[in-house]
């Protein structure tokens, strides 16, 4: 298991567009579809052990802000010809068993994880209501390694700000996760 951190995007940078299928309806969901006052865009994958750890917190949290004024989409961008457990019938199948109450996202090109500089599973973007960045970063310091509850509450403050018209917190952690599985030869430029 290799510990990636996010590349932790600039504050303030506007939402990258996005089109993509839910894995679950097979319908299309793009970024104007997303309305909320707040949105949480999360790149996530199914066998990551960083995921895994904290899934049942991201089941909540989708459900806790389900039919509120924050839209939350999660997006998998990983290679599924050599993961093949990211293919998208496995992530409708675990959106399904686990009640994800946000689509489940499939990046088959993997240009909307390069537009966002998504670096690992889990990473975390929250846009404000006139769609520019505010949080990028960790759900909470929760990590397979530790004994911290998983709880989301760095993700959660910084929502709750947003939905409150208040600042967000700028000290902000990167999340830490495994590697986005890149299509070999098509690894982006911005890891240096």
């Amino acid at each position: 298991m290799v510990n990636t951190a996010s590349t932790m995007l600039p504050l303030g940078t506007p939402a990258p567009g996005f089109s993509l299928t839910d894995t679950v309806g097979g319908e299309t969901v793009s970024l104007e579809d997303c309305t909320g006052k707040v949105l949480v865009v999360m790149f996530i994958c199914n066998h990551c052990p960083f995921v895994v750890h904290i899934m049942d917190g991201l089941v909540s949290f989708g459900s806790d802000y389900q039919d509120t004024d924050v839209s939350v989409v999660a997006i998998s961008s990983n290679d599924v010809e050599n993961y093949p457990g990211d293919a998208p019938e496995k992530l409708a199948a675990m959106a399904r068993d686990k009640g994800y109450a946000f689509p489940y996202l499939f990046d088959e090109t993997q240009e909307v994880a390069k537009s966002y500089t998504a670096a690992c599973t889990p990473d975390f973007y929250v846009f404000g209501p006139d769609r520019t960045l505010v949080y990028r970063g960790q759900f909470d310091g929760a990590r397979p390694s530790n004994s911290i509850p998983v709880t989301g509450k760095d993700l959660r403050a910084a929502v709750e700000a947003v939905r409150a018209d208040q600042e967000v917190d700028a000290d902000q952690k990167p999340s830490i996760g495994c590697n986005i599985k890149w299509i070999p030869g098509q690894e982006p430029d911005y890891f240096g």
